[in-house]
């Protein structure tokens, strides 16, 4: 049996036998290492550090009536059809890898979101319990710890950005809950931008056979190298057509990492907005083709502002790696370790300049105040805060704005209807809402009716409601 480092060679020396393409000559295989091509060993390497992750929460029932919460009478009724109904449990199946000997294990954001319980089992069948140690749902990734201490086997980290379309993978997951898989392919495409699953859009596609199950698992290299966790696929029957998508093991090892140091996810804070280029930008630019994100807005005291950057500066590249859009910029920049500096390749007024950035993380410059909204209003069940740099990068609302951001939306709530993430709440009847406590103090008169701006993607939307 050829082992995985000879796979390529033979590969190559097949293709040199064959002879040009369009003759369509075919030999056959001339020893019997050839015959027994086979990705065995590095299945046999790295599939122990595979593990399946299932994930538990407990939804607690809502009570037709008051007397449900007596604690006497749920004592004589108990939880039933007389007392108050039974709490309801969801489970959820998906996959993970073991990164780290202590047992940090990495996964989906979505295999453990609100999970009360989570369980790790070992391709051994070993089972333990795990705690979360960071999620976050901005690059649908979390990491997990297993419980019980041990020398648990792991994957060791690739170079994400050394792959390129057309390498062989393989991806290690379970699917639909059968059992740890094996599926195989090439890497299709790189640098995916227009899959909406997360706030970094910027995915390695597969044709890979990848599943519902394999979320969190793994994408190796044929050294056996992790290179990307398996997140989503392309499909209308639920199964795979061999169109998935992976994050990249740098955004992967970056989020791990910060796991590692116990100080939460911290991100570099760049302070300007961006925006793409479109055909007719380009040829006012002066360039050949729309790439590059441009320079839209300014920080007053952000890093852009400090390294020198202006309103209508075009970004092509960073430490070297170009920069197509304004996702593959994201990407790149929130990959950057805080405490350094990033190298920015420009061009202004059809000059190439570069430019350097101090990787900071972004200001908390007010306290945020987090508020439920409770009372009866077109923002009851929406938690806010106020905006400050820190907010705003969390929320990826512009860094310019002030004022009051919609944090969250409840389940079901009434705002709901009205408002969404990442709005930020710029007047209500008149009067301008400035912090959280003046939105609350707002809400809790009932004026019969109700006049709202919020800025939503770029643009300020009004609408008006009645009570």
């Amino acid at each position: 049996m050829v082992r995985a480092g000879s796979f390529v060679a033979a590969l190559m020396l097949a293709v040199a036998v064959a002879g040009p393409a369009q003759a369509q000559t075919r030999v056959a295989p001339d020893s019997k290492a050839q015959v027994q091509l086979s990705f065995a060993p590095i299945v046999k390497r790295v599939a122990p550090a595979v593990v399946n992750v299932y994930a538990q929460r407990t939804l607690r029932q809502q009570g037709g009536s008051p007397m449900f919460d007596d604690p006497l009478f749920r004592r004589f009724f108990g939880d039933g059809p007389l007392g108050m109904p039974k709490d309801r449990v969801e489970s959820s199946l998906g996959s993970g890898v073991i990164i780290d000997r202590s047992g940090l294990v990495v996964t989906n954001h979505h295999v453990i979101k609100d999970a009360t319980e989570v369980k790790i089992a070992l391709s051994d069948k070993r089972e333990f319990e795990a705690d979360v140690v960071l999620k976050d749902d901005r690059t649908d990734l979390a990491v997990l710890r297993i419980k019980e201490k041990g020398d648990y086997p792991f994957a060791e980290f690739g170079d994400s950005d050394q792959i390129e379309v057309g390498d062989l993978v393989l991806a290690i997951g379970n699917p639909f809950g059968v059992g740890q898989t094996v599926t195989q392919g090439i890497v299709s495409a790189l640098a995916r931008t227009q899959v909406g699953v997360s706030d970094y859009r910027f995915f390695i596609q597969t044709d890979a056979a990848i599943n519902p199950g394999n979320s969190g698992g793994a994408l190796v290299d044929m050294e056996g190298r992790l290179v990307g966790v398996p997140t989503a696929i392309y499909s209308r029957s639920g199964g795979s057509i061999g169109i998935g998508f992976a994050i990249p093991g740098a955004m992967v090892k970056f989020v791990a990492e910060q796991a590692k140091s116990g100080g939460g996810l911290r991100r570099p804070w760049f302070g300007a907005t961006l925006q793409n280029v479109t055909p007719d930008m380009a040829e006012a630019l002066g360039i050949k083709r729309p790439v590059g994100t441009l320079v839209a807005g300014m920080s007053a005291n952000g890093p852009a502002a400090r390294a020198g950057l202006k309103v209508g500066d075009l970004l092509v590249a960073i430490d070297g790696f170009e920069i197509d859009d304004l996702d593959g910029f994201g990407y790149r920049y929130s990959t950057r370790p805080i405490g350094g500096s990033a190298k920015l390749s420009i061009i202004r007024q059809g000059k190439p300049m570069t430019v350097e950035v101090g990787l900071v993380a972004a200001p908390e410059t007010v306290p945020r105040d987090e508020r439920m909204i409770r009372a009866i209003s077109p923002f009851q069940g929406a938690v806010v805060a106020n905006l400050s740099p820190a907010v705003a990068e969390e929320l990826r609302v512009p860094n310019a704005l002030e004022g009051v951001v919609v944090k969250s939306v409840e389940t079901g709530a009434l705002a709901g209807r009205f408002v969404q993430k990442g709005d930020v709440i710029l007047e209500v009847n008149g009067t301008k809402i400035d912090t959280t406590k003046t939105l609350e103090k707002v809400t809790q008169s009932d004026p019969g009716s109700w006049r709202v701006a919020v800025q939503r993607g770029g643009e300020v939307v009004r609408f008006a409601v009645r009570s």
